[in-house]
Parts: structure tokens; C-alpha cells; sequence
């Protein structure tokens, strides 16, 4: 984390105007905060919050007009709260698709964030503006949220890594919602060992949070040994081996070589649990937003508006099993990781995408670039698993 504050800045000044990651920028602010630090361990390091934390004395608008005219919020959000205890510097909010309902940051209220390896691309979603940010220098962490991938998906195409703990391990408390059932406070940054610390600061149990305040949760003593010795890593087959292009498949590949490991496990029903995650996922959101829907229909992203409109209209049957199946694929998940401790998957099916590209083909089938983004992402979200995002070396000037 060697970034300074005043380099942050003079980042963002030069650079957002290309990528679009900002939606808001603190600086006055955050350069006042810089000249009367106090020791911590993450004193002086610069950070951005996707623009769904509050931030004490500014609006939260969750990447939408129908949050744009609310108060501001009257504290910070308590992941927020915490990196700020701990020294850390907040220069911003960042770009996101709508309430966190996407999988592209292609917000039509703030324009596109675009990715800082090639500017014509995508950047993922729902929190892209965060990933871009980390990657193009502009802050050296980032808060993001994540339902079904959200912080997983722009941090593989964006080249960064990206966390999404245990459900409920780390505090939602000031976090706007989309599913609660799903959502997780998530991390961006450019290295492990910078995730491993930023983790430990941001955990243990919080009484503002209804999913983490078990005294369980209290922080354990901080591991950042790098070794691999005893655990058990296993690679996923079947369906993590299916539906992307070759590249991806190659690159899991050279992972599980350089991780001594040519075991293969096949997980079934992988395919239903990231339909019953994505019908869930949308019932909720529908249901969180539905007299906005009602009332301000045009105020909405029309990509986020019609698909909640088509959520209030699911049977609620459908909703009933999709649930019942999410108990029967916790079982499942469970059962595979009584034999091992690390499953090897590939992040996303392909690298990013052309900003506006909407089909893509794989394996000879055209497919929508949006809603195969998640395919192998959701499926962990589902039963509220840990994962994380982990950028892998590929030749000069390819895509991460």
C-alpha cells in the first residue's frame, strides 16, 4: 500500500476523466484528514467506497435518481467506520450499476466506468467503478458489495484481487441493500497480503447488524503465512469446466500446476443453484423496491426496472422451492469440503467484454454477455461460501 493520499488525488485529477470511476471525489476532505493522521495500520492509505456505503454528510445513491434527493446520511457505514479508525483515508465514492442489480457498471444515471487495460471494455459490475479504481492506481483499496459476484467479477476483469467473505462476517450496518439474503461487504486491493490486512481490520461482530453480531465472529489473530503446506486443493470440474473460452480454462489450468494439484471434483446441481440464485436474488430486489417501481418507474435504469418488474410476477411457488433447494445445495457444499480446503475455479468466462456488447459466443453458442458474467460466481453466493478473485499473469497486453 504505497500509494500517498495526495498521489491518490493527483490520480484521480488526471486520470477519472477516462475511466469514469468516481462519483464523487473528497478531496478537500481527505487531504484535511491526510495532514492530521494518527498512527493505525492503515495510516495515510487511500480508500474509495462503491456509492452504496453511507458516508457521514453525503447522500447515498446507490447509483440511482431515486436515492438522489435523500438526506445525507448522519454517520459512515460501519466497514467505513472501521478503516477509517484504523487510518485509512477515504477519497471517494464510486461508479455502480444501479442498486447492484448488474454485472457491467454501464450506469445510464453516471455513464460507464471503463477498464483501465483498454478503455473500449468493460469493467464488470456491480461494483466496477471500485475494481477500476484499484487497478488504474487511483486508490489502493476499495469497498464493493457482493450478491451474486459483484466484487468477484470486475476484480478478474479488471486485474485486481477481490474478497467476498463468509456471509454475515463482515458488518452490512450503513450498506444500501439489493438482496439481503445474498449481500456481503467485499474488498478490492492489489495484493493478498493487502486484502489479509484490510479483512482484519473490517471484521468481528457488530450489534448494528442483524447477520453479525454472534460473538463467534471475534477477529482471530491475524495469518499471513504464504505457504500452501497440508491444504487440500481440488479443481473444479463439470460444470466450472464448461461455458467459458479456452484461455480461461488454460489459465485454471497453469493455477493448479503451480499449486501441485491435478484433482478434479465434480459438484452436482451447480447449474440449479445459480438459477434458484439469480430467481432469489431478483425477488428480493423486487420486493426491497417496489413501491419505487410503482411510483417512479421511469426514474430507474430500464435494464433494472424491467427485470424487477418481471420478479413481482414470479409465483411464489417458484420462490418456495428455489429456497428449499438452496438448504439441499448448502448439504452439498458442505459434503465437498469435508474432503478438501481450496477449490480452484475459474472467476468469469471470459475477459472483459466491449462496453455495450450484449451477446458473445462460447462453444458456438451465442450467449448474453450480462447473464453469463455470474455463472460462476453466484453459485458460491448462494450458501454464503468465501471467495476470492485472484488475478493471474497473462502476456503483454492481454486482457486480465
Amino acid at each position: 500500500m504505497t500509494i500517498s493520499v495526495a498521489d491518490s488525488l493527483a490520480r484521480i485529477e488526471a486520470d477519472d476523466h477516462r475511466f469514469n470511476c468516481f462519483t464523487s471525489v473528497y478531496r478537500e476532505e481527505a487531504l484535511a484528514t491526510a495532514r492530521d493522521l494518527v498512527d493505525g495500520p492503515l495510516a495515510g492509505v487511500p480508500f474509495s467506497v462503491k456509492d452504496l456505503y453511507d458516508v457521514a454528510g453525503r447522500t447515498t445513491r446507490a447509483g440511482s435518481m431515486i436515492y438522489a434527493d435523500n438526506a445525507p446520511a448522519t454517520s459512515d457505514a460501519t466497514a467505513v467506520a472501521r478503516l477509517k479508525t484504523a487510518g485509512a483515508v477515504l477519497v471517494g465514492a464510486t461508479n455502480m450499476d444501479e442498486f447492484a442489480f448488474g454485472f457491467t457498471t454501464e450506469n445510464p444515471h453516471n455513464g460507464p466506468t471503463r477498464n483501465p487495460h483498454d478503455p473500449t471494455c468493460s469493467v464488470g459490475g456491480s461494483s466496477g467503478g471500485s475494481a477500476a479504481a484499484v487497478a488504474a492506481g487511483m486508490s489502493s483499496l476499495s469497498l464493493g458489495s457482493d450478491t451474486n459476484g459483484s466484487v468477484r467479477v470486475p476484480a478478474a476483469l479488471c486485474g485486481v484481487y477481490g474478497l467476498k467473505p463468509t456471509y454475515g462476517r463482515l458488518s452490512r450496518a450503513g450498506v444500501a441493500p439489493l438482496a439481503w439474503s445474498f449481500d456481503h461487504v467485499g474488498v478490492f486491493a492489489r495484493s493478498s497480503r493487502e486484502i489479509a490486512c484490510v479483512y482484519d481490520v473490517l471484521q468481528g461482530p457488530d450489534t448494528h447488524d442483524p447477520v453479525c453480531t454472534d460473538r463467534t465472529l471475534e477477529p482471530a489473530e491475524p495469518t499471513l503465512d504464504d505457504g500452501i503446506a497440508g491444504l487440500r486443493i481440488a479443481v473444479g470440474g463439470g460444470y466450472f469446466g464448461t461455458g467459458g473460452l479456452a484461455e480461461v480454462f488454460a489459465v485454471v489450468g497453469r493455477a493448479a500446476d503451480v499449486l501441485g494439484t491435478n484433482e478434479r471434483i465434480d459438484i452436482p446441481d451447480v447449474d440449479r443453484a445459480l438459477a434458484a440464485s439469480l430467481l432469489i436474488t431478483s425477488a428480493e430486489g423486487a420486493s426491497l423496491h417496489f413501491d419505487e417501481i410503482r411510483t417512479r418507474a421511469a426514474d430507474f435504469d430500464p435494464h433494472t426496472r424491467d427485470r424487477w418488474i418481471a420478479a413481482t410476477m414470479m409465483p411464489a411457488a417458484w420462490v418456495h422451492t428455489a429456497q428449499r433447494f438452496r438448504r439441499r445445495f448448502r448439504d452439498i457444499m458442505a459434503a465437498v469440503f469435508e474432503d478438501i480446503d481450496v477449490l480452484i475455479t475459474p472467476t468469469t468466462a471470459f475477459p472483459a467484454p466491449l462496453i455495450g456488447q450484449g451477446r458473445i459466443t462460447i462453444d458456438g453458442n451465442d450467449v448474453p454477455v450480462r447473464g453469463t458474467l455470474g455463472r460462476f460466481t453466484a453459485p458460491f453466493s448462494f450458501v454464503g461460501l468465501p471467495a476470492m478473485s485472484v488475478p493471474m499473469a497473462v502476456e503483454p497486453g492481454a486482457l486480465p
